[in-house]
């Protein structure tokens, strides 16, 4: 639901890094390799519970997720680049959730475990919706130029973003804000449902 408001102040910062990043000859690849890095240490360090310094990864990750998209408007997109981008995107999302279970199984392991469950249906629903879409021909940049159709909805990457944010924050308050970002994850898998059955016939 933010992704447009937020893409829309970040994207020219992140265009002008893009074009100097470009020019050093890093490719798209290796940020987003990058960024999967340093995603895996944020969920490591939730894990052994230094929020602090998961937070401060989990920032970082995800510039770098904006980063080769930036940089690929420079040198150039690839259909595996696009590929790479979503698969390490998925792995980053259910890794964090994950981190906070490790750290307390006893309080957070069901809320953690249906907060995964509501990213891994939100995300076939995600992808089922973009295959259709590339097979329909049916396009779209409101989200600007992605390897992938992307469907708006009210669980979007930032809303995730600032949610694994409030669980750093708050890691007493972790199951209650998993719940109730569940709960908008399925809403927005079933909103996308009845997308499809509109666009789809």
């Amino acid at each position: 639901m933010l992704d447009g408001i937020v893409r829309k102040n970040i994207d020219p910062v992140l265009n002008a890094a893009g074009r100097a990043i470009a020019g050093t000859g890093i490719t798209p690849n290796t940020i987003t390799l990058s960024g999967w890095i340093i995603g895996i240490a944020a969920a490591i360090a939730i894990a052994f519970e230094n929020n602090i310094t998961g937070l401060v990864l989990i920032l970082a990750s995800r510039a770098a997720d904006g980063l080769d998209g930036a940089v690929a408007k420079v040198s150039g997109t690839s259909d595996f680049g696009g590929y790479l981008d979503i698969v390490l995107d998925f792995f980053f999302y259910g890794a964090i959730p994950l981190g906070f279970v490790l750290a307390d199984p006893g309080n957070n392991a069901i809320a953690g475990a249906i907060l995964i469950f509501s990213f891994y249906f939100n995300g076939s629903t995600f992808l089922a919706y973009s295959a259709l879409a590339e097979k329909n021909d049916i396009k779209t940049n409101v989200r600007g130029s992605k390897a992938l159709y992307f469907t708006t909805g009210l669980a979007e990457a930032t809303e995730t973003i600032v949610v694994f944010m409030l669980f750093c924050l708050f890691p007493g308050w972790f199951s209650e804000i998993a719940y109730v970002f569940a709960l908008i994850c399925f809403w927005t898998s079933l909103s996308r449902i009845f997308l499809a059955r509109q666009a789809f016939p």
